[in-house]
């Protein structure tokens, strides 16, 4: 059998039979984590270990320490619950199971029997199959024998996906671990041996395909580790994110609220609407001092400025439409080709560029149902948008300065560990090639110049240009993906954008996309979750409250209180006829970061008892002083 080579990514070269599977090349090399590794990474590709070899690849052994491994072991995971579910409620049928950024999930269809009492059953038996440590074996079949089945098992889901494959001579993969058989391109883990410490640990309705006007199905969420230490570390981590979940403490706070009057679409409340204008205050003085102009364009625009801007093409399922004067109008789902008819109405020359359009921004966009969730992920919400205009030898330089001014933004909020991708070309998408390498070597290029390490995520870029995406890590490990640069040369040429250049000639402008908050509606969700509600003074809805203790003081309260009010200090007094025990608790509740308490004593002084939330010990400063303290912490950061 002919020989083939191996090149490990440390350089080692190791020649192997032909024939040879991952399992071959693992015995051969015989690492020291050998029973740890679950799959390969072949020329960037993930393989099952039972799969044949690539000749001359670039190889590395996959353990769950890597994202790519993790994918690998929560995808079979999914595979391994189906079996389990299918076992317990014969006839049910499946959708998609994918892995997801910590677990997996499965749609499945059994007729509506699931609940969550059924959770531990399934998760039993999951164990149970484990045990067996069936391998799970790659089978490769043709479009006819997929079909033939998948129509004996009575599963519609699993016949639409194939009969909506266009090739009919493809080879499709099946994946067989024990008696359960599953659609799958893979890959998968060995054995489902492998699969140690299971927890099932939730439930929820969802749509075939994500459509609310699809088959009503129930998704179930689990995570799997190799280790108890593991699975305890995260059971630790989700009580936590469930007492900070945002949803729950916007309520509490009184921040937005959902109605089922509006699907997806936030009612912002006083407390929101003040978080909200202080982080829009907080990013006007940064752009301020870099040269922005603001602006603000219509919500609705004509539908041909849509097909000229190929949003139309390439995003009319996101997009809401409407009539007016019998003109056909789409209420936008970006804010980028309002801002290129701001650039047109005057001649501009390269002495203007780059020139920064900043634009708080509304947009809309027809979510499904079935995806929206809180603050999270909702139909309405403001972008934090900036178009750079500028020309091509000032990409580099402008995009170098979105990264400074992202990474000073992130850092003002504790966000300094951050995760850093260049998304590049969609299967939908506008433009050249050549422009699309070019945009995304600027890109790269940029990050270099600033030390920033990143990987690629490959086709998730937009459809008119490539970007970075920022992702954040917060207070309990979790990331966030929030702000984007884009490179866009094909906008300025559909709106026939121009400058005159040094030469007198007339030249098209590149367009750099920029939003830091992203959706201002996330980064608000984000920040929630990420203090657990307990906001910095600058940005907390009500920065102190005033609480006097009796009826005698009644009157220094309010005086004091609209000091503070007058100060520009966002405070409230509680006069409420209740025992001060319980109106400190009530506002230790509500998060609020300072409390002011006044007795006989203070009133009679000019003092207050300064309590800071969570501390249950009282300072007794002069009013002053307390004023001038506050005041300094109030102070939006510059």
């Amino acid at each position: 059998m002919d020989q083939i080579k191996q090149f490990f990514e440390d350089g080692i070269v190791v020649e192997i039979a032909g024939d040879a599977t991952g399992l071959d090349l693992l015995k051969q090399v015989n690492p020291a984590n050998k029973n740890d590794v679950l799959a390969l990474l072949v020329n960037g590709e993930i393989r099952d270990l039972r799969r044949p070899l690539v000749p001359d690849a670039k190889v590395r052994f996959l353990t769950f320490d890597q994202p790519e491994g993790k994918e690998v072991y929560w995808h079979s995971s999914a595979h391994l619950m189906a079996h389990a579910v299918e076992q317990l409620f014969p006839g049910a049928k499946f959708g998609v199971g994918p892995a997801i950024e910590e677990g997996f999930f499965y749609d499945i269809d059994a007729g509506g029997r699931l609940t969550l009492e059924d959770l531990p059953r399934i998760e039993a038996k999951m164990k149970e199959l484990a045990k067996e440590n069936s391998p799970f074996v790659r089978l490769e079949v043709s479009k006819e024998e997929a079909l033939d089945l998948f129509s004996k098992k009575g599963d519609e889901y699993k016949l639409e996906l194939i009969s909506g494959l266009i090739d009919k001579d493809a080879q499709i993969s099946l994946y067989r671990e024990g008696e359960f058989t599953d659609l799958c391109r893979g890959p998968h883990l060995p054995t489902a041996g492998k699969i140690k410490q299971i927890k099932l640990f939730g439930m929820s309705g969802s749509y075939w395909r994500g459509d609310s006007k699809g088959k009503p199905m129930q998704r179930i969420y689990g995570i799997t580790f190799p280790a108890k230490e593991q699975l305890d570390a995260y059971v630790l981590r989700m009580e936590e994110a469930r007492k900070r979940d945002h949803r729950k403490l916007g309520a509490e706070l009184d921040i937005f609220s959902m109605h089922e009057e509006g699907p997806g679409f936030p009612f912002w409340h006083n407390n929101g609407v003040v978080i909200i204008r202080t982080l829009e205050e907080y990013l006007r003085k940064k752009l301020a001092r870099r040269g922005y102009e603001e602006i603000i364009t219509p919500i609705i625009l004509d539908q041909k400025m849509w097909l000229q801007s190929g949003h139309y093409e390439n995003f009319k399922d996101k997009m809401y439409f409407t009539n007016v004067d019998e003109r056909e109008f789409a209420v936008k789902p970006m804010n980028c080709p309002g801002s290129t008819l701001v650039y047109r109405t005057k001649q501009r020359s390269y002495r203007d560029l780059p020139l920064k359009l900043a634009e708080f921004g509304l947009v809309h966009r027809n979510e499904l149902a079935g995806v929206l969730h809180g603050l999270l992920r909702v139909r309405s919400f403001t972008q934090d948008d900036a178009h750079v205009f500028c020309a091509p030898e000032q990409i580099e330089d402008a995009i170098v300065d979105l990264i400074d001014l992202t990474n000073e933004v992130y850092s003002t909020f504790g966000f300094k560990e951050l995760e850093t991708f260049i998304a590049t070309r969609p299967e939908l998408s506008m433009g050249s090639d050549e422009i699309w390498e070019n945009s995304t070597n600027a890109l790269a290029n940029a990050l270099k110049r600033r030390g920033m390490e990143f990987s690629l995520n490959e086709g998730e870029g937009a459809f008119y240009g490539p970007k970075i995406e920022f992702n954040i890590r917060d207070a309990i490990g979790r990331k966030w993906q929030c702000g984007t640069i884009q490179v866009d040369f094909s906008m300025p040429e559909r709106f026939g954008l121009e400058y005159v250049g040094a030469d007198n000639a007339r030249h098209t402008p590149v367009m750099v996309h920029r939003a830091i908050f992203g959706s201002i509606e996330r980064f608000v969700a984000i920040l929630i979750e990420n203090y657990a509600g307990r906001f910095p003074v600058w940005l907390a809805p009500v920065q102190t409250v005033v609480l006097p203790i009796g009826e005698g003081q009644r009157d220094y309260a309010v005086a004091l209180h609209q000091r503070l009010v007058e100060s520009g200090i966002r405070a409230q007094v509680d006069l409420r006829n209740e025992k001060i025990g319980y109106k400190i608790r009530d506002w230790e509740l509500k998060k609020v970061p300072y409390i002011f308490v006044v007795g006989a004593k203070e009133a009679e002084s000019g003092a207050v008892a300064v309590r800071k939330h969570g501390d249950a010990n009282n300072e007794v400063i002069a009013a002053d002083e307390a004023v001038r303290i506050l005041l300094t912490e109030a102070k939006i950061p510059s």
